[in-house]
Parts: C-alpha cells; structure tokens; sequence
C-alpha cells in the first residue's frame, strides 16, 4: 500500500475533478463525448445497466478508433437514462498519480464516500485498464467479493490482458472489439447521409452466408472505388475522417494529398510509435523495442504474403522463438494480424504457414511512410484492396467468434475462409472479375462443402450467387460485399452484448 495515499489529497482531488467533470456539471462535455457515435457506443450502456449476466465490460482495440470516446459516450447515455452523475466514475489508469496506487484502493475510495449497494451500483470507467497493478486480480476481488461496482475498461494492447485472462477473466469479464471502422459506418461520420449506422436496427440474418445470398442487382452500391483507394490510405480510424474534409476533396490532388500525409503523420506517431515504444514493453517487458519496430518494417514489406519466419529471422538477426513472441506482441497491439492455413483438421491448421494483413492498410502505409505513393501503383493498390477487405472480415470474425484462415495447396491459394461452422465461405480478392477462380476450384475439390459458397470480390463485379453457377463460384462487388460484412458486424456485436437475440436460425 502507498503511506502516501490519501483520496482527498489536493493533489488526488484535482486529479478526479478533473478525469470526472460530469460530476459537478451533471454533463460529460461535448469535446469529450461528441454527438457522432460509434455503434457500441450507443448499446454498451444498456449492457452495464442490465448486468445480466453479471461480467465486467473490457474493451479491446488499436489505439485511435474511438475506445476512450466510446466509454465517454457510455458515460453520457448513463446520465441521459437516468444514473445520477455522482454515481459515476472514470480513472486514467495510465496517469503518473493514478500508477501509484492500487486499483483496488482507488475504487474502495470511491465507494466509501457513497451510499451504493447492489441495487445502486456505482459504474466506474478504467481507461487502459492494464496499466494498473494487479488489475486483473482486483478485477476478480470485485466480482467474487461482489463490491457494488459495474466497470467497464479499455485496453489498447492484449499482450498483458492475455497473460491472466486464463485465471482472472473466465466468467467475470467479457470482452468487446472496437476496431477501424466498417465502409458502413462511413457515410454517418462524414455527415453523408442521417445519423450513421443505427446499430439498433439491423437486418437479421443468422450466418453471413445468408445475408450475401439476400444481395440483389439492385442494392444500393457503396461509395465508389475513389472512396475505397482514399480509405486504404486513410484508414478506418474516426478522429482521422472526422477532420475538415469533403469527399470533393478526392477530386484536388493538394487538398488529398496534405490530408492523408497528416493522417499518416498521426496514425504513425499515435498506432505505430506509441504501441511499439509503450503499449508492448508496459505489458510485455519487451527491453528492445526498436527490434520491434524493425520487425513492423519488414512485415509492412510483406503484406498479403505468407510469412517466412526463418528469413525474417536471419535477415533480423533474432532466433526463431524471438520473432514468434515479437509477432504475437504485434498482432496483440493491433497493428497486425495473421491467418493459419486452413486444412479442415486443427493440426493441420497449427502446422501450416501464416498469412500476414495489418489491422488497418493505413498503419502499414504509415509505417513505411508511403504517402501518396500507392496511388502511383498498380500492384500495391490490388495488395491495399485485399487488406482492406481481409481487415473487414477479420473484424466480423472478431465479433462472431469465427476463425478466419486462407488456403494454399501447391500452386492453388484462396485467400479468406470464414470458417463458421454453420456456414463456412471463401473469398478471393481480386483487382479485375477476370481473375483467375483456379484456387476456388480447386478449394472446392478439395472441400466440397464450399461449392455453392464461393466468391470472387472484385471492383465492378456483377452480384451473381454461386449456388446458380455449375462452377459453385459466384462473384460480388466490393463495395457492396463490404457494407454487407459492415451490418454483419453490427449485427453479431449486437448478439455479443446480449442487446439482441439471434434469429432460430442462428441458435
């Protein structure tokens, strides 16, 4: 215990006013909790509210997409459904006063000035949870010993979180993925169209599989390839779009230019510099983090490819065990992620090489400093379109609890399987709809369970079902193949919130 502690403190005292002004004005400010919401932040209130099951709400994601603005907004829809203020509280666990104490003390502070009991709990929000001591061990003494208390806290690195997850978190925290944003989610946040996304109001469809078999002509299509190739390089991150922007901008090469070169500016200083220097070595004791950067470098390099851990090792100088725990440190800092080889049995998968796509093509472009380049580059744009697609789906995964792979046998390569096991499909992402469907053909030779659910995702492409094909293999545009992955997305967050309930055919 720190025999320096004391909660009224002038200088404790300054620090929660400040981290809680909604508790003297009875309103979180707007430049905290802006009135363009992302869609978990317009549910996870409902989820703290009813508590049933009774977990702990743990938000994971990369730095910049909007977790702390989300539990800011939670904050003020608690106080709009009727929380009393003082009935709420937030602690910036990465703070140099906060680091000092226990978490364990800092709440029972908190509890102690009030009157809150099970039915009146107090909510308290833990920003960058994993910065406090022994925060997975508080977080098990205040559900076994049911302190009154509903937390919810975000994290921007998984390294830590992982490591006790195991002992601590079954059954007592549940966690929810903020990522970049889906191409869905777009035309909201840039004031395109009427409030963005109403998360509340999706369509239900059970599998993704049926919500791409509902997909006609004549849905709407999404914003264009211009606005896919600026999102490449750009990225999904809310703060970065939310800048003073037009879409006609796209059309004035200098308006373009200066903004995705700040984006990237941004985006390298804040996702790439601040995990890599901060996020990792705080929670995983990681001594040389400029290895780690190196590391980013080469697999920024490499996108879209199947990793080859021993050149990479000897190109690096680090052994093979090094550059696997340097990986999993990248991929739990969300700046990349990787794909095993599926093979349809678990062994398999876990023998197989690895796929490597960055969270988001923008930190990879940030990473190496691209800038405008890509636009210049043919190749590069079909390898950003295929990690723009591979990350959207990669985010649905996260939400539905699916494992995503990619497949190559010989000189035969698909590049997603969504392996649900009620529905699985395969996509290959291409630039053209001429592309070769060989891998696909293949694939189903193989598996025949994917015939009749196989797509190829390209520009301009025509909406044909594989089911009508005697190939099995159908075609998708991917604008409108995206915005379908975007309200699947929605839709499972719901399901995983427990907001809503899946349809029979889900269950």
């Amino acid at each position: 215990m720190n025999v320096g502690w004391q909660p009224q403190s002038s200088d404790y005292h300054r620090v929660f006013s400040e981290q809680n002004p909604w508790r003297s004005s009875g309103v979180v400010p707007e430049a905290l909790a802006p009135p363009t919401e992302r869609s978990l932040a317009r549910v996870l209130w409902q989820r703290l509210i009813r508590n049933d099951p009774r977990r702990h709400q743990v938000i994971l994601g990369p730095r910049r997409v909007g977790k702390t603005t989300v539990l800011y907004q939670t904050v003020q829809r608690l106080i709009k459904s009727g929380v009393a203020p003082g009935r709420i509280w937030w602690l910036r666990m990465d703070h140099p006063l906060l680091l000092e104490v226990s978490l364990g003390e800092l709440v029972r502070s908190m509890l102690d000035g009030s009157d809150a009991d099970d039915d009146n709990p107090l909510f308290v929000m833990l920003d960058e949870v994993v910065y406090a001591t022994d925060w997975d061990l508080w977080l098990k003494t205040f559900y076994d010993e049911n302190w009154p208390v509903r937390i919810a806290a975000t994290s921007s690195a998984t390294a830590g979180l992982r490591q006790r997850r195991r002992e601590s978190g079954v059954g007592r925290w549940e966690e929810q993925h903020l990522m970049p944003c889906q191409l869905d989610e777009f035309p909201g946040l840039l004031g395109m169209t009427g409030e963005a996304g109403q998360a509340e109001e999706v369509e239900r469809f059970g599998t993704l599989a049926e919500r791409l078999d509902s997909l006609g002509p004549k849905d709407p299509a999404g914003p264009g390839q211009a606005f896919l190739t600026y999102l490449q390089l750009v990225g999904g991150f809310p703060e970065l779009l939310l800048r003073p922007f037009r879409p006609d901008d796209l059309e004035s090469p200098d308006d373009l230019e200066s903004h995705i070169l700040e984006s990237q500016r941004v985006l390298r200083s804040d996702a790439v510099e601040r995990a890599v220097y901060k996020d990792i070595p705080q929670t995983s004791g990681v001594e040389n983090p400029l290895m780690l950067e190196r590391l980013l470098y080469v697999l920024a390099g490499q996108v879209t490819g199947v990793l080859s851990p021993s050149g990479i090792g000897r190109d690096l100088g680090i052994t093979q065990p090094t550059l696997d725990r340097y990986l999993s440190y990248l991929e739990q800092a969300y700046l990349i992620f990787t794909l095993t080889n599926y093979s349809g049995s678990e062994s398999g998968v876990q023998r197989r090489g690895r796929k490597l796509y960055f969270v988001d093509s923008a930190v990879r472009n940030a990473a190496l400093h691209r800038g405008l380049a890509p636009l210049g580059d043919p190749v590069e744009q079909g390898l950003l379109l295929e990690n723009l697609v591979a990350s959207s789906v990669h985010t649905l995964a996260a939400h539905a609890g699916v494992r995503l792979h990619h497949w190559r046998s010989g000189n035969h390569e698909v590049d997603l399987i969504y392996d649900d096991p009620r529905q699985p499909l395969a996509f290959e992402i291409a630039s053209s709809s001429s592309h070769s469907r060989r891998g696909l053909a293949a694939l189903i030779e193989r598996h025949p369970h994917f015939g009749g659910h196989s797509y190829l995702i390209a520009p301009q492409a025509a909406v044909i079902h594989p089911d009508r094909e005697a190939s099995g293999i159908g075609t998708l545009p991917v604008d409108t193949f995206l915005l379908a992955v975007g309200a699947q997305s929605r839709q499972a967050m719901l399901y995983r919130l427990g907001v809503r309930h899946p349809p029979k055919s889900a269950r």
